[in-house]
């Protein structure tokens, strides 16, 4: 077992599990620093394996390819949270998984996440735990409507879920859970939606990049522009916030936190234990961005400086808007971020342009 203390070096090896964009930004953050990454990813010719050392394509109930993964590595991260707990284990016996199972845990599931959340003393939208139909009903009885009923485990860009104007849609929201366990959630009022993309190193030391402002299409998300509208008290509020959740997970690395702005105060909308859609910015927005954050923290490294030197906006290029290129580029305020991936589908991220607004407003 790796020493969980130590600091890497140049030349050291970062183990990722999923081999997608994040994965692949990743590795071209860890190659800038030095360290060569090896991507664990059940599916063939990920987006990461254009730009990582190695690659193992396997599923995560092989234990003799993630035994092999995890000697070949120094350090353990990951890009998405629903690993198998047991690959999880079988890995952790052999490397330090960054950031640890806790953080896992709680994301994993809505509403442990929320229960955690709670807890905290930190503001949530209404919920309630819902397994069957009379689980519903009381929900329901408790929250209202409008509400939105979600699966525990495994949503995504909107999947999963399913909004009841009315009780009489109780019926028809649940079967859309098809069995799964699930969450009710009260709607928010809310003025806006923002994020925080925080990292805290291995000594507990914590940065934190501005807050940005979020807009989404179709339960995806589309820009997230810099800086957010909030006063100086709210930006403060949402960065200590940040901290506070890391610092009750014991986090190592950098997480992202979904607020939403409220005239009753700021939300917690869910936190992802791993780099974020919506940090996405500080690429070209700050002198370290959120991956080198993310690896400079799982490597022991003293974390980067990540203040802002512009205003920016992050918009996701989505399925068809791969077609869009050609003319992006000739924008020079426009750098353009693009995953390798082959086939453009609705829905489906293809890459994500930066936009340069001005300097730091």
């Amino acid at each position: 077992m790796t020493d969980p203390t130590e600091v890497l070096t140049p030349g050291a090896t970062i183990g990722i599990l999923g081999g997608g964009q994040l994965g692949r930004m990743l590795s071209v953050a860890a190659a800038r620093l030095g360290f060569s990454t090896h991507i664990y990813e059940p599916g063939a010719e990920p987006p990461a394996g254009q730009v990582a050392h190695r690659v193992t394509t396997a599923p995560y109930d092989d234990e003799k390819a993630l035994t092999a993964f995890a000697h070949s590595v120094d350090v353990i991260t990951y890009e998405f949270e629903n690993i198998p707990t047991a690959a999880l284990d079988l890995l952790e016996a052999h490397r330090p998984i960054r950031p640890g199972r806790r953080a896992l845990a709680v994301s994993q599931d809505r509403l442990h996440e929320k229960t955690f959340l709670a807890e905290l003393g930190l503001q949530t939208a209404p919920f309630a735990g819902v397994d069957t139909a009379a689980d519903l009903s009381a929900a329901l009885a408790e929250i209202g409507t409008p509400s939105i009923l979600k699966t525990r485990r495994f949503g995504y860009d909107g999947k999963g879920q399913a909004r009841l104007g009315t009780p009489d849609e109780a019926d028809r929201a649940l079967a859309d859970m098809a069995g799964a366990p699930a969450i009710l959630e009260g709607f928010v009022d809310f003025s806006a939606e923002i994020s925080v993309i925080a990292t805290r190193g291995l000594t507990g030391e914590v940065a934190a990049f501005d807050p940005g402002e979020n807009m989404h299409d179709s339960g995806i998300l589309h820009t997230t522009t810099i800086p957010a509208r909030l006063s100086t008290a709210q930006r403060t509020d949402a960065i200590l916030l940040a901290g506070r959740i890391l610092n009750a997970l014991d986090y190592v690395g950098t997480l992202g936190v979904e607020l939403f702005v409220t005239p009753e105060g700021l939300l917690v909308n869910e936190i992802a234990p791993r780099v974020h859609n919506s940090g996405h910015w500080t690429q070209n927005g700050c002198t370290i961005c959120q991956f080198e954050q993310h690896i400079r923290a799982i490597a022991g490294w003293p974390l980067g400086d990540g203040s802002r030197h512009s205003d920016i906006q992050m918009e996701n290029l989505i399925g068809d808007d791969i077609l869009r290129v050609p003319d992006l580029a000739k924008d020079p305020a426009i750098a353009i971020h693009l995953y390798g991936k082959a086939e453009a589908r609705p829905g489906r991220k293809m890459g994500h342009i930066n936009r340069r607004l001005g300097p730091k407003s």
